[in-house]
């Protein structure tokens, strides 16, 4: 019995945490590949990138965020729970991406869409000292960042968009991806000039 608990850990780990009518067959197929696989750049060319739809609300120490505040900078923007096993992997990767890179105009927002908002976010982002900008998503945020994730909505934590400096959706990932090819991408978006 316990070895199939386990196996079902690992499983809803790798595979990302979503609806159960959502089939995840595009994640990482180990941990082991998730963290140390090689690199798998694949950016949008610049003319088929969309603008990303605009948002304003207020991140956990009450301050008005406007993603059009942001033109000018690469953002990685991650959609996430506290309840998501693959957003625990990848919190401390956007630690330490928002630690190396904010000084050359970049920045992360996590978008966090639990349903208990502020009650559970704001304890959850001290305790995982998460250096970075979190809001609380809605319906509405889902619906416009799903569209551009080919969903419909965002159904499946973790979601990842990276914009480029315009603005624009350079990159979608739907469940876990490797750390290097975040850093990939964003090295490769850090190059582009507006």
């Amino acid at each position: 019995m316990n070895k199939v608990a386990l196996a079902a850990g690992v499983a809803l780990l790798l595979c990302g945490c979503s609806k159960p009518s959502i089939l995840r067959t595009d994640v990482a197929d180990s941990k082991e590949s998730a963290s140390t696989a090689p690199a798998k750049v694949d950016l949008k060319p610049t003319a088929d990138r969309k603008v990303a739809p605009p948002f304003e609300l207020k991140d956990q120490s009450g301050a008005t965020v406007k993603l059009a505040d942001y033109k000018g900078k690469v953002v990685l923007l991650n959609f996430w729970a506290t309840w998501c096993g693959p957003c625990k992997v990848e919190i401390p990767w956007f630690v330490e991406f928002e630690r190396a890179n904010k000084d050359k105009n970049f920045a992360v927002i996590g978008m966090s869409m639990d349903d208990d908002g502020w009650t559970i976010v704001k304890p959850y982002t001290e305790e995982h000292k998460m250096n970075y900008r979190v809001l609380v998503g809605d319906d509405k945020i889902s619906k416009d960042f799903g569209k551009l994730s080919g969903l419909g909505s965002i159904d499946s934590l973790p979601t990842t968009f990276l914009l480029d400096r315009n603005g624009k959706v350079a990159a979608v990932h739907n469940g876990l991806v490797s750390k290097s090819t975040y850093a990939q991408e964003i090295s490769t978006l850090l190059s582009e000039t507006l």
